[in-house]
């Protein structure tokens, strides 16, 4: 699977962007996709994780209640609303997608071993 993430930007803290990974390669419906973030100096974290139907879906606590991960499995694409930005949301984003794990066990794992990785794409919130 090929992943490519796009929609990265420059935005002010408090606004909005909108992440997109589009998938191609194998049936995207067969994975759980997910959206994890690095920042300079600090380690790969779960961003938010959405199931292959798109009915389950988790977030890690820095961000629920302001980003929202959705899917379309028609378009093999996912996306990743990110609102109210903050200047500690600065950092690479990547999607990621599995077809074993469960976004609640991706929120719970260190390093979640996905299947697929692609290139981040970087979020820069200034204050």
């Amino acid at each position: 699977v090929q992943l490519q993430a796009s929609g990265g930007g420059l935005v002010q803290a408090g606004g909005s962007l909108r992440l997109s990974c589009a998938a191609s390669g194998d049936t995207f419906s067969k994975y759980t996709m997910a959206w994890f973030r690095q920042a300079p100096g600090k380690e790969r974290e779960f961003v938010g994780g959405i199931s292959w139907r798109g009915t389950n879906t988790a977030y890690a606590d820095s961000v629920r209640g302001r980003f929202a991960i959705s899917r379309d499995n028609a378009k093999s694409t996912v996306n990743l609303q990110m609102n109210s930005l903050k200047p500690e949301d600065t950092a690479v984003y990547y999607c990621a997608a599995d077809v074993n794990l469960a976004p609640i066990t991706l929120l719970f794992m260190t390093s979640p071993p996905m299947d697929y990785w692609g290139k981040g794409t970087q979020v820069t919130v200034s204050s």
